[in-house]
């Protein structure tokens, strides 16, 4: 069993109410693979840094079963920088740096050893790229994902659609939801999305949890009220690591079995905000998990009678 993760491997710069990061390790690869590396490994990641990109950083995602041959380290550039700042209600934010270095020649190649994945995860990049690296695969992976975001909607949005009829679950939230299809109800939005052809949609709603749509049915999953919201940055990503990191352990791609794995990534998502960065996901260990897994359950279980 095996998780191809194809995504950005970047330097963020961060501030909150709450603090500011400095600069660190950011990307939605990064965070993809170090929330689902403790469900399976290898995590296969293909991505794009610069000579800036510290060696100790791909040391310890090696050590966490994170294959790095197919990130390419270019001698000459530095690596993709973003820094933005948060409002006080923490689901805003501007963007006040976006500097893309490396990733404006980014063409991702999937590396031989990787062929056979059977898992699929497309970070949040260029449609283009995202159908590349699918027409890559020698072998069709039992499950692709991809994530994507308004950007796109607005500048790529045939070739986004293009893509769309070649994976089988599509990540994005509320907003892009709603703007991919024209429909205010995100269930009208979701009956468009799956006929464009996704089989499956997750709208994820940031603090309030993520919706999980397929054919007729509709599961929601609470995010877990938290004291301490410190950084958002990556949430989403580590969502998606949990979410596919459960599925490649178990092999069950059904939607009984992806309702579990929302509330996996829900629970690795939990951890993420708790610090800057992945600092809190380097730390965590299977109890931590196991634990934060029990608080989900006691959150969503209940008994009715009714009369």
């Amino acid at each position: 069993m095996s998780l191809l993760v194809v995504g950005t491997m970047a330097f963020d710069d961060i501030e909150t109410p709450f603090g500011k990061s400095g600069k660190i390790i950011g990307g939605s690869a990064t965070y993809v693979a170090y929330a689902a590396s403790n469900f399976v490994q290898p995590v296969q990641q293909v991505s794009i840094v610069g000579y800036d990109f510290p060696a100790s950083e791909l040391e310890t995602l090696q050590q966490r079963g994170v294959a790095t041959e197919g990130v390419e380290v270019v001698a000459d550039k530095k690596s993709f920088y973003w820094s933005g700042k948060y409002h006080m209600d923490m689901n805003t934010r501007d963007t006040l740096v976006t500097d893309l270095n490396v990733l404006a020649d980014f063409n991702p190649v999937v590396p031989e050893s990787y062929q056979g994945a059977e898992f699929v995860m497309l970070g949040n990049l260029m449609p283009k790229l995202q159908k590349s690296v699918i027409q890559q695969l020698k072998k069709r992976p039992k499950l692709i994902v991809l994530d994507t975001m308004n950007f796109w909607m607005d500048t790529a949005m045939d070739d986004l659609k293009e893509v769309l009829t070649m994976v089988d679950v599509l990540l994005v939230n509320d907003s892009e939801a709603r703007q991919l299809t024209g429909e205010f109800s995100l269930v009208k939005a979701a009956r468009k999305i799956l006929t464009m052809g996704p089989r499956y949609l997750i709208i994820k709603k940031g603090e309030h949890g993520a919706l999980l749509f397929h054919e007729n049915s509709v599961f929601f999953a609470p995010a877990l009220p938290l004291e301490d919201v410190f950084d958002p940055t990556g949430a989403g990503d580590t969502f998606a690591g949990g979410f596919m990191g459960h599925l490649a352990k178990t092999q069950d791609i059904s939607f009984e079995n992806m309702k579990t794995a929302i509330i996996v990534g829900s629970a690795m998502a939990s951890f993420c905000v708790e610090r800057f960065g992945a600092d809190r996901l380097k730390e965590i260990t299977k109890a931590d998990i196991d634990e934060r897994l029990s608080e989900f359950v006691q959150l969503v279980n209940f008994d009715i009678n009714l009369v």
